[in-house]
């Protein structure tokens, strides 16, 4: 079964630091593209960071630059997204994805993806809420 699952999502002050991770299962990421999705409430679902299968291309949303990093480590088949100064607009639930690298022309694409082929995948999703 393909699989992604989310974790390290919690309650943290503005200014603080959260580290997300998600485990693939059923597949291998090694051909794949990456990304973090984040929903807020009442608003549509955005990208804020992606990277290549290689670990080489990264994009990042104007908001998140700078505070945001995206890595992988394709041996333990996960994907992490360190965040940094966390401000409280950075509250939601946040998703990877992954899709095969034959399927995205560009990081910023990937980042814009709504949905994903049939070998992609969405993860269940991690609440982060950033809150004095």
């Amino acid at each position: 079964q393909v699989q992604l699952v989310e974790s390290g999502g919690s309650v943290v002050q503005p200014g603080g630091s959260l580290k997300l991770s998600c485990t693939a299962s059923g597949f291998t990421l090694d051909y794949y593209e990456i990304g973090w999705f984040r929903q807020a409430p009442g608003k549509e679902r955005e990208g804020v960071a992606c990277m290549d299968r290689h670990g080489r291309m990264t994009f990042y949303a104007d908001s998140v630059k700078g505070r945001f990093t995206i890595s992988r480590d394709n041996a333990k088949n996960t994907i992490y997204l360190q965040m940094d100064n966390l401000k409280p607009e950075d509250t939601g639930v946040y998703y990877c994805v992954a899709e095969h690298s034959a399927l995205v022309v560009n990081m910023e694409a990937m980042c814009a993806l709504t949905t994903t082929s049939s070998v992609g995948s969405w993860g269940q999703g991690t609440q982060v809420t950033v809150s004095a």
